[in-house]
């Protein structure tokens, strides 16, 4: 069975613009940018944390855009972060102003214990729905992160 790769323009647009808000979340985080980070979300996001995989009860919830700026902050803690997206389903709705996405992640902290390195290794998903604005900026207005399994170790410099 083939695949139907056929894109509008206005699809192949929004497709780009939607990519570009996943990816520019994890820059973001990458670079401690917080406020340009919880700009990406619209007011009443609802975000989503699930430490424990699929299928079980949310480690944190967030309601709101302005609730979003302790997460971030958060990997401050670390001496450095890198998430490195894959790949991403992402489906438009027929109304054009939604959309639904899944993305898979690979993140790596690396910090310092009792003057040892270590290295925090976990496997991201993203269940995402995105908004498109009146102004044609696409926003997250619902994500769900799910920790799908991690390793701490120790790292050499």
């Amino acid at each position: 069975m083939a695949a139907n790769l056929t894109l509008s323009p206005e699809e192949a647009h929004d497709r780009i613009a939607i990519r570009k808000v996943i990816d520019r979340y994890a820059h973001c985080a990458d670079h401690r940018l917080a406020d340009e980070q919880m700009s990406l979300f619209t007011e009443d996001t609802n975000f989503v944390v699930y430490m424990q995989g699929e299928g079980t009860e949310p480690s944190q919830v967030i309601s709101k855009r302005e609730d979003l700026r302790p997460v971030f902050e958060f990997l401050r803690g670390y001496t450095r972060t890198t998430h490195f997206n894959g790949q991403s389903m992402i489906d438009i709705r027929q109304d054009g102003k939604t959309a639904t996405g899944e993305t898979y992640c690979m993140t790596y902290h690396l910090s310092e214990k009792d003057g040892q390195r270590q290295m925090f290794i976990g496997s991201l998903r993203y269940q995402d729905t995105l908004t498109k604005g009146d102004d044609g900026t696409w926003l997250f207005s619902e994500r769900k992160l799910y920790l799908d399994w991690s390793e701490t170790r120790p790292s050499n410099p």
